[in-house]
């Protein structure tokens, strides 16, 4: 029987919203937490821009903690238009999503980058959200497994960074923003892999890692996939933009997990 591990719904906001949507979307759902709790932790990755204002409405109250949506391995310097991990940490993020999809294929992203950029991470107190995932011939042509089992192994930090202070965010690229999405059984069979990795590396510690799965993760969908065991939370685009639609998503955790 799989470890109980609470909860994490992130969404990510990508390159969406203004200044106003984002007062008002963390506005709503600070009222919403205060309200009534839901039985998840909360994050939110808004574009950089946003982040300060964000945690300035939040204070010292975090039923929500905020992500960048990327960091540079580097530290202070000739750098010009990245931000660093601690930079992200003094503007009052807990998080920070890294080898995105759209990082890997825009960015030209390799797995040791991804590695590195965790690895300062961690040095700063981030909790970094490591994401891995097939494209649609991969998955066509049988080769999921090894596809993400590959990421997951060149992406990692070094023994000496690891610890249960990561997470890990399957996200099939075909699925994302496509409105598809794997079979309960497909995200289970990759789930169930990426745990037994992560044992077979970490020992014990690899049972305390969280699993998110992310691609089109919808109301009418989340219960379903975070019943499969080893699903973790949820990494949520589209629907995370509209606070209702974000807030019913972590409200489905409710209808799954006990206190």
């Amino acid at each position: 029987m799989p470890k109980y591990l609470q909860p994490l719904i992130v969404g990510n906001w990508k390159m969406n919203g203004t200044k106003e949507t984002a007062v008002n979307w963390i506005n709503s759902i600070s009222h919403l937490v205060k309200q009534n709790t839901p039985n998840c932790n909360i994050v939110v990755a808004p574009p950089f821009p946003f982040i300060y204002a964000m945690s300035e409405l939040l204070g010292a109250s975090r039923g929500i903690q905020l992500s960048g949506q990327d960091c540079v391995a580097q530290d202070m310097g000739p750098h010009t238009g990245d931000v660093n991990a601690a930079m992200l940490a003094d503007v009052g993020c807990g998080y920070v999503i890294l080898g995105h999809s759209e990082r890997r294929a825009d960015h030209g992203e390799s797995g040791t980058i991804v590695k590195r950029k965790a690895e300062s991470a961690i040095a700063q107190g981030l909790t970094p959200i490591v994401c891995v995932g097939e494209t649609q011939n991969e998955r066509a042509c049988g080769e999921a497994i090894d596809a993400v089992r590959g990421q997951l192994t060149n992406s990692l930090p070094t023994l000496e960074a690891r610890s249960p202070s990561y997470v890990i965010a399957y996200e099939p690229i075909w699925a994302i923003g496509t409105g598809r999405v794997p079979d309960l059984e497909e995200i289970s069979e990759i789930h169930d892999c990426l745990r037994d990795f992560l044992c077979h590396q970490l020992g014990n510690t690899g049972a305390d890692i969280r699993l998110l799965y992310g691609g089109s993760v919808k109301v009418n969908n989340a219960e379903q996939i975070l019943r499969i065991p080893n699903v973790n939370g949820c990494l949520v685009g589209g629907a995370s933009l509209k606070f209702d639609e974000f807030w019913n998503i972590c409200k489905t955790c409710d209808n799954i997990f006990s206190a």
